[in-house]
């Protein structure tokens, strides 16, 4: 049986952070009635002429140099014409040949793979269409009508272009984490894949292991999700294999990734780029990038994410694992930074309740740190209190997932729930004395030997005070008390 490797290639769209449209002043809000945002540029009007947002430039230079490509000092927009209801003028102000930026690379490290460099073809500026909006189903199948929102029409837009280094669901899952990640640090986007902000279609294809030649590639798009990437990546690599297997062909096609059903479905045949005949759009000159822009855009540069793993560790001791697990997301990051600063004690004892509980949490809400109410002073308090012994760890497990949910203070949860922690010694001298008095036969072996029982002890003693007892005081009590 024929062994088949994947070449995998992913081509990302951003919205780039500016507050105005690519080529007139119309607001780029995301949220506001349908058609509220809009002009006669930004709608395709006769005799309206586009102006180039200069902050677009700027932040696609910053994208460009995070990715370690070349910036080219001279770009050309073009003309990618094709017809579309949400394209009100008939064609997108794109770029083509000479590209912003170009010749790239990032380095990733997949869950199931060693690090590797991926490298991209190019980034360049564009506008984005508008949006359909369907009535009556989720899709255009079955929809009784179809309306055209022109808000998000010529919104600014990065196009990332992998090279097709990629060779598995999980190596593209970690390049789109590593894109995002570079997009937020740099300031560039917000990078929200639910508003829309973060766009990505993958170009899949399948050749016998160690062959030369690619295979025919198929574009998925309609993915809306990291997790959606993955598995769409993967459900595409198997359907490929199944088709060559039963000896059937594979065609170049777009194909729409339906999670529902778990398949890739047939939406269209793919378009070469001489089907939308680009031509350099007339009404725009060349842009021309000096080298004191260049300069200027360098030093504007802010942290990155490497580079703040690499704070982490010299800054606060932290291990590379957990510097990592905290720059994933630049929220997290960011948290965990203004959380450093209020807090007196060991950086340490953030990162693990940051890494282990809110993550946790996070991972088993299906959501993102800044979609919750939890805030770096709350998650300090909290931290102080475990340290002045007012509630003990095993109480702050039950807090947090409170505090991420409700924003309210530690100390308030403690009041209102009677949490605070038991360190009275005669209070807890007396519960234990009861409890060995409640279990003679416990005591009795263990005052033979079986020292083990010690922490039957504890768990009662526990359980008895709700988890509240001090477990310093409680150990020191047993002690004595067992010992007779």
């Amino acid at each position: 049986m024929t062994e088949y490797e994947a070449v995998i290639g992913l081509e990302i769209h951003t919205h780039l952070k500016t507050k105005s449209k690519m080529f007139c002043a119309c607001s780029t809000e995301f949220g506001r009635p349908p058609n509220s945002n809009i002009c006669p540029v930004c709608t395709g009007q006769p005799g309206a002429l586009p102006v180039l947002n200069k902050e677009a430039v700027n932040l696609a230079i910053r994208c460009g140099l995070a990715l370690n490509c070349t910036i080219n000092k001279k770009s050309v927009f073009a003309r990618k014409n094709y017809f579309y209801p949400d394209l009100p003028k008939g064609y997108q102000i794109s770029q083509f040949d000479l590209p912003v930026a170009s010749r790239g690379f990032v380095d990733i490290a997949p869950a199931d793979g060693a690090e590797k460099r991926i490298g991209i073809t190019r980034a360049h500026l564009e506008e984005d269409a508008g949006k359909l909006v369907h009535q009556g189903a989720e899709g255009i199948e079955g929809a009784t009508s179809s309306y055209v929102d022109l808000n998000r029409s010529s919104v600014p837009l990065l196009e990332i272009v992998s090279e097709p280094d990629l060779r598995s669901a999980a190596e593209a899952k970690a390049y789109l984490e590593k894109i995002k990640s570079i997009l937020q640090y740099a300031g560039i986007s917000d990078a929200n894949m639910e508003e829309g902000k973060l766009r990505c279609d993958a170009n899949v294809s399948i050749r016998p292991a160690g062959a030369a030649e690619f295979g025919v590639k198929t574009e998925i798009k309609n993915m809306n999700s990291f997790r959606a990437v993955e598995r769409a990546i993967k459900i595409e690599i198997e359907r490929q294999k199944q088709a060559l297997a039963a000896g059937r062909q594979i065609i170049q096609e777009t194909r729409s990734y339906d999670e529902a059903a778990g398949q890739t479905v047939s939406m269209r045949s793919k378009e070469e780029s001489h089907d939308y005949r680009y031509f350099p759009e007339p009404d725009l000159l060349p842009l021309l990038i000096s080298e004191d822009w260049l300069k200027q855009a360098q030093k504007e540069l802010p942290e990155l994410a490497e580079q703040r793993i690499k704070r982490y560790q010299e800054e606060y001791g932290i291990s590379a694992y957990d510097a990592r697990v905290l720059t994933l997301d630049k929220a997290t990051a960011d948290f965990f930074d203004t959380a450093a600063r209020l807090y007196a004690g060991d950086k340490k004892n953030i990162v693990n309740w940051l890494t282990t509980d809110v993550l946790g949490y996070l991972k088993n809400e299906d959501l993102e740190l800044s979609q919750t109410k939890l805030r770096p002073a709350n998650l300090v308090e909290m931290l102080g209190l475990i340290d002045n012994k007012t509630i003990s760890g095993k109480i702050a497990k039950e807090l947090i997932g409170q505090m991420l949910k409700t924003g309210e203070s530690a100390k308030k949860l403690v009041e209102q729930s009677g949490l605070r922690q038991i360190t009275d010694e005669a209070e807890l001298q007396k519960i234990i004395q009861e409890i060995l008095n409640a279990n003679p036969r416990q005591l009795e072996q263990y005052r033979a030997g079986k020292t083990a029982l010690k922490g039957y002890f504890v768990g009662e003693t526990m359980k008895r005070t709700k988890g509240r007892a001090s477990p310093p005081a409680v150990n020191q009590i047993l002690d004595k008390l067992l010992s007779g």
